[in-house]
C-alpha cells in the first residue's frame, strides 16, 4: 500500500536537516506496513511458545509476528497472558527498569501513568516496577477509561488503581509520585501507517493545538511529581514542537534535569537539541513512531503528606468470609466497597494511599475487585480470576478443552458438569490457568463471564486456521 503523505508534513521533516533519518522515515511511512508484536505477561508467569523473532529490548518476553492471527480465538489473549503492543511502546519496560534501579535502588515506587488508555504502557511499566510498587493509571475519556480498566484487570496487578479525569484533578494529589509517565495526546504522526485518519487530519494547526494541550498536561503532572522524581515524557509523533520543544519547556521553564537512558542507546536521537531524547522511527526500528525522554525534578522527598479521613468500615461478614477464601494471605488486606456495590481488597500497608486516591479522584477500580453481593452470596468478579492475589487452590476448578473454552468465552452455559464438582462457584481454567467463574447448580452451570467481554464470534463457525499459539501452556 502506497500512502501519500501531506506535503506540509514532509516539508517539516526535511527542514530539520537530518536527511539520513528523514529519507528512511518518509519511505517507511509511505510504502511499508508496521510489524505486529506481542508481549507476555511475565507477572503471571506466561512465556512465549515456539516463536523466536524477539523484540530486542524485551529479553525474550516479546516477539514480532509474521501474520495477524485472530486473537479472539486464543483463550490466552482473553486470560490476559499476553498483550498486543507495538514494539516501540514496549520499550517502556526497559526504561522504567533502568530508572527504578539507577535512581531509586529498586525500592517500591508510586507510579502514575497520566494518559494511560488503552493501557499498554501501564502494563509495560508494571512489568519493571519493583515489588510493593503502586500503579495509578488515569484516562480523561470515560469510554477509553473503561477499556483501560479492563486491560489492567486482565494484567492482574493487585496494587493498582484506575482513575478517570482531567490531569488538573490529578494535580490536587500534590507531589507524591516517584515516577510520572506522560504519554501525551498528540497529532499522531507515528500512526500514519496504521490509521488513514492520521494522514488525513494532519495540519500545522493540529500540531500547534496538540503542543499547547501537552504543556498544560505536563504542568499539571509536574505538580504531582515529587522532588527527586522522574517524569517520562512521550508522544507518537515526529515534529519538534510536540517533542524537543516540550522537552525544553520542562527543563528550561519548570527546572527539570535531562536524564540519559541507556536502554534507548540504539535508537535515533533528538533533532537539534542539547538534551537527552530518543526517537523510535519507522525505517530505523520495526515498531511505530515514538519520541521519549526522561527528566528529573530537582531535590528529594515528597512535598505532600498523605492524610486521609478514616475509611468507612465495611460491615459485611459474607464479604469478609469470601475474601478469606479467595485470596492468598487474606489477612494482609482490608475491605472496601464502591458505590456500585463492588467489594475491593486493599493491601493494609497501602490502604492510606488508595483511600487518598479515592478521596481526590474518580476511581473506576482500586486494588482487587473481587465480588459483589447477590442475595446472600458474594458473586466472584471476573477480575478476581486474573488477579495475582487469587488463591487458585481454594476454589474447585474445571479445566476446559479448547472448544469448551471458546464456548465459555462466548457466554454459553456449560452442560455435562462432572458429578464430583460441588455446587456453587467454580473456577474454570484453560491449560491450568484461570479463565473465569461459573455457578454449578447441579445439572448445568451458569456462565458468569460478563456480557461486555464475551466473544462475539460463534465458536462453532470459527476458522481455527486463524488461531496462533503464542503462550506456552502452564504445564510445560
Amino acid at each position: 500500500m502506497i500512502r501519500t503523505l501531506p506535503k506540509g508534513f514532509i516539508d517539516m521533516l526535511e527542514s530539520y536537516g537530518k536527511a539520513q533519518y528523514t529519507a528512511l522515515l518518509i519511505n517507511a511511512l509511505s510504502n511499508t506496513e508496521p510489524s505486529l508484536a506481542v508481549r507476555c505477561n511475565t507477572r503471571r508467569s506466561a512465556a512465549i511458545s515456539g516463536l523466536s523473532d524477539n523484540i530486542p529490548w524485551l529479553s525474550g518476553s516479546g516477539v514480532y509476528l509474521d501474520r495477524r492471527p485472530n486473537f479472539a480465538l486464543d483463550p490466552a489473549w482473553h486470560q490476559g497472558l499476553y498483550y498486543v503492543q507495538d514494539a516501540s511502546s514496549a520499550a517502556m519496560t526497559a526504561i522504567v527498569g533502568e530508572i527504578a534501579h539507577k535512581y531509586f535502588n529498586d525500592k517500591a515506587l508510586l507510579y502514575l501513568d497520566a494518559c494511560a488508555a488503552p493501557g499498554g504502557k501501564s502494563i509495560a511499566a508494571a512489568e519493571a516496577l519493583p515489588k510493593g510498587s503502586i500503579l495509578l493509571s488515569n484516562e480523561y475519556d470515560s469510554r477509553r477509561a473503561s477499556v483501560l480498566a479492563e486491560n489492567i484487570a486482565k494484567y492482574g496487578m493487585a496494587n493498582s488503581a484506575v482513575a478517570c479525569g482531567d490531569t488538573g484533578r490529578l494535580a490536587t494529589l500534590g507531589g507524591i509520585f516517584d515516577i510520572v509517565a506522560v504519554d501525551a495526546p498528540c497529532s499522531g504522526e507515528g500512526m500514519m501507517r496504521k490509521e488513514p485518519e492520521a494522514v488525513s487530519q494532519w495540519s500545522e494547526g493540529l500540531v500547534d493545538r496538540c503542543a499547547r494541550l501537552q504543556r498544560d498536561i505536563i504542568s499539571n503532572c509536574w505538580e504531582v511529581l515529587r522532588p527527586g522524581g522522574i517524569m517520562i515524557y512521550s508522544t507518537c509523533t515526529f515534529n519538534r514542537l510536540e517533542d524537543e520543544e516540550n522537552l525544553a519547556y520542562i527543563i528550561e521553564q519548570l527546572g527539570g534535569e535531562s536524564v540519559e537512558l541507556s536502554a534507548c542507546k540504539d535508537v535515533a536521537g533528538g533533532f537539534d537539541t542539547p538534551y537527552h531524547c530518543y526517537r523510535f522511527m519507522p525505517g530505523h526500528v520495526r515498531g511505530e513512531g515514538l519520541f521519549i525522554a526522561a527528566v528529573r525534578k530537582p531535590g528529594n522527598g515528597r512535598t505532600h503528606i498523605i492524610k486521609v479521613k478514616k475509611a468507612a468500615t465495611v460491615k459485611m461478614p459474607a464479604a469478609h468470609a469470601f475474601m478469606q477464601k479467595a485470596l492468598v494471605e487474606p489477612d494482609n488486606y482490608v475491605l472496601r466497597q464502591s458505590k456500585d456495590g463492588m467489594f475491593y481488597a486493599i493491601d493494609k500497608e497501602q490502604a492510606d494511599i488508595f483511600d487518598y486516591f479515592s478521596e481526590h479522584l474518580r476511581l473506576i477500580s482500586c486494588g482487587i475487585p473481587f465480588g459483589s453481593l447477590k442475595g446472600k452470596d458474594i458473586v466472584p468478579s471476573w477480575q478476581l480470576a486474573f488477579s495475582e492475589a487469587l488463591d487458585f487452590d481454594k476454589f474447585p476448578h474445571l479445566d476446559l478443552d479448547y472448544r469448551s473454552a471458546l464456548a465459555y468465552l462466548h457466554g454459553d452455559s456449560l452442560s455435562d458438569i462432572p458429578s464430583d464438582l460441588p455446587k456453587g462457584f467454580i473456577l474454570t481454567t484453560y491449560e491450568n490457568r484461570p479463565l473465569g467463574f461459573i455457578k454449578n447448580i447441579g445439572n448445568r452451570a451458569n456462565n458468569l463471564y460478563p456480557d461486555n467481554l464475551r466473544l462475539r464470534l460463534d465458536p462453532s463457525k470459527a476458522d481455527l486456521n486463524a488461531y496462533l499459539r503464542i503462550v506456552k501452556p502452564a504445564s510445560t
